[in-house]
């Protein structure tokens, strides 16, 4: 099993430092922000298992963050703050975190919920794992055990690159995929592969994919970032 993924958001550095001590005691690997923009960028670019989050940073609200990672990912997240008002953690949680944990804290209860919070991850992985060898998002159908695609009931006939394209995808409906995210998932190492080359390949699996590729129903563009497989009703 992969070590864990942990993005610790921190910009006082003695307590960063503590929470990156204790991951490394737990054999977790960790990257560190210190900003808010900083965080919202690891977010993307990491795809942390875990994130622990401190409200009060220098460049953004904490709150704000937590939005702004809810509107594309369903990652927990632990709140880590000294704010320790009912209204502080009411509107942290409301917000979208998972958890909250009022400074100065415990090493041992920090880990105690992280631990939960990593055991909704593996449940939640687990339970994917465990459905139907089938995707269907409007008149988008993914046989996963056969390996076709249909369109409103017709087969569409994709190479092996455009598939495994569309299956990451897929397999992440409503996530923004970064560009890097996406080489690496695709081909594995992405050191040969270039940008262009990924917007060659997603044109082609548009021009199959959607009605009208200049209005895209299904993969959705965030410009310098990735790519997003669109839910639908």
């Amino acid at each position: 099993m992969n070590k864990p993924q942990i993005l610790i958001v921190e910009d006082d550095a003695a307590v960063s430092n503590l929470i990156a001590t204790t991951m490394e005691t737990q054999n977790y690997q960790y990257h560190r922000a210190r900003t808010g923009a900083g965080a919202v960028m690891d977010a993307l670019s990491y795809r942390p298992d875990v994130i622990l989050l401190d409200l009060g940073l220098p460049d953004m609200d904490g709150v704000e963050i937590i939005k702004k990672i809810r509107s594309w990912s369903n990652v927990p997240i632990i709140v880590v703050s000294a704010r320790s008002e009912d209204t502080d953690k009411v509107a942290a949680l409301d917000a979208g975190a998972d958890d909250y944990l009022t400074k100065p804290f415990s090493v041992d209860e920090l880990l105690a919920r992280l631990r939960v919070a990593l055991r909704r991850v593996r449940y939640d992985s687990e339970k994917t794992s465990a459905e139907s060898s089938t995707y269907e998002n409007g008149t988008l159908k993914i046989d996963y055990a056969a390996g076709c695609v249909y369109r409103a009931g017709d087969e569409i006939h994709l190479t092996p690159i455009e598939y495994k394209l569309l299956c990451a995808l897929a397999r992440n409906t409503g996530k923004v995929l970064t560009h890097n995210y996406i080489l690496k998932e695709v081909w594995g190492n992405p050191d040969g592969v270039d940008l262009p080359s990924l917007r060659v390949f997603m044109a082609t699996l548009r021009k199959k994919l959607e009605a009208d590729p200049s209005h895209p129903q299904f993969i959705q563009t965030h410009i310098g970032v990735g790519y997003r497989m669109l839910r639908q009703e």
